[in-house]
């Protein structure tokens, strides 16, 4: 049984390899989603070392001044940002815990295919790579350009709407 953490609201990712189109399908699913009243909260792991801040604007001085965490807020957002001096990832779990759950009907996480939640397998069979099921018992579903042997649901991964309405139903059920 999955920890409540990851049920209220519940976590879906999306899993894949790279260059598989996991952001472009989340663009295109977003609006779906959101036009069916679903106030989204969405995670992106990033392979690399990044940075959302740019050099000469006053809260990336600051963080570089040794301020840890750096909120900057505005009358239309606001973000944080947090050093991690551990140059362990973070787990899934630590960053659900960041988010305003109670504001939330769903979250959406884009990667971190190698922890254990439920998930849907993106697969293109121009990238040679082979499916993360079964090895993965947490996928849910296969979304892919081409059939595959497999007993889980398969959904066309260029058919928008119709993965739009399985994330529903399954937001929904749970």
């Amino acid at each position: 049984m999955l920890n409540e953490l990851f049920t209220r609201p519940p976590v879906l990712g999306f899993a894949a390899w790279s260059g598989t189109g996991k952001t472009t399908l989340l663009e295109q699913l977003l609006p779906l989603l959101r036009g069916q009243g679903l106030r989204i909260g969405l995670i992106k792991h990033a392979h690399h070392d990044f940075d959302i801040d740019r050099p000469g604007k006053d809260s990336y001085r600051l963080r570089h001044a040794g301020a840890g965490q750096v909120l900057i807020a505005s009358g239309r957002r606001w973000a944080l940002m947090t050093e991690t001096p551990d140059p362990d990832e973070a787990e899934l779990a630590q960053l659900i815990t960041r988010l305003d759950r109670e504001a939330l009907d769903l979250i959406l996480v884009e990667g971190f295919r190698h922890e254990r939640f439920p998930k849907l397998e993106l697969h293109r069979a121009a990238t040679g790579k082979p499916l993360l099921y079964p090895g993965d018992d947490s996928i849910m579903a296969v979304l892919s350009d081409v059939a595959l042997d497999t007993p889980l649901p398969q959904l066309d991964i260029n058919d928008v709407p119709a993965i739009a309405a399985f994330i529903l139903n399954h937001v929904r059920s749970t």
